[in-house]
């Protein structure tokens, strides 16, 4: 059995909606389970901490988490052009995993919702590619054999799947936009199983 960790941060719920579309995709792979885990918000103050599990939706990712998969999907909302804040504060805290190469010769994959077309989703993915690449995991985008990727009006892109949520980040997924999701999920359970 493989695990795909699907790993986010989302605000508004649209990145996590992206992420349930991943999973299912990863789990259209024969043997083959996905992990839904989130991380916690960044505080502005030092003494605010979060609860050990949060109130609903995923449970917080551990770094064993990270460790033990065979595969990991990375989303985050753009924030100009970049990760958000809480998701780079958890990446930043795999040192360990970094020196001992634990996730060295992983696929991984990146997904992104924004607020607007141009709302920087492609440098966000890049953005998000940054550490993984550190880490030595094997990036994988979306093929243009996706034939959703020649016609989508909204997200999706050759980086990654991507979502426009719309200026009050309410728009729901669209259908091209949920079968790019399951894409790049089965796509990367489809290279842990390969690998």
């Amino acid at each position: 059995m493989k695990t795909v960790l699907v790993l986010y941060y989302s605000r508004h719920g649209s990145t996590a909606a992206m992420a349930q579309f991943i999973a299912r995709g990863a789990e259209s792979v024969p043997d083959t389970q996905a992990m839904l885990r989130t991380v916690p918000e960044v505080s502005e103050t030092c003494e605010v901490t979060s609860p050990r599990v949060p109130n609903d939706g995923a449970p917080y990712v551990s770094l064993e988490d990270l460790q033990n998969c065979h595969a990991l999907a990375l989303g985050s909302p753009g924030r100009f052009g970049n990760m958000a804040a809480p998701l780079k504060y958890f990446l930043e805290k795999t040192t360990s995993l970094w020196l001992s190469s634990a996730l060295s010769g992983k696929p991984a994959g990146v997904f992104t919702s924004t607020s607007s077309l141009h709302g920087g989703q492609e440098s966000t993915l890049l953005s998000m590619m940054l550490p993984l690449l550190h880490h030595g995991m094997l990036i994988s985008g979306l093929p243009y054999s996706e034939a959703d990727l020649l016609s989508t009006t909204t997200g999706g892109t050759p980086y990654g799947a991507s979502h426009v949520a719309g200026s009050d980040s309410q728009r729901p997924l669209d259908n091209a936009e949920k079968r790019l999701c399951m894409a790049l999920g089965k796509r990367l359970a489809s290279l842990a199983h390969q690998l």
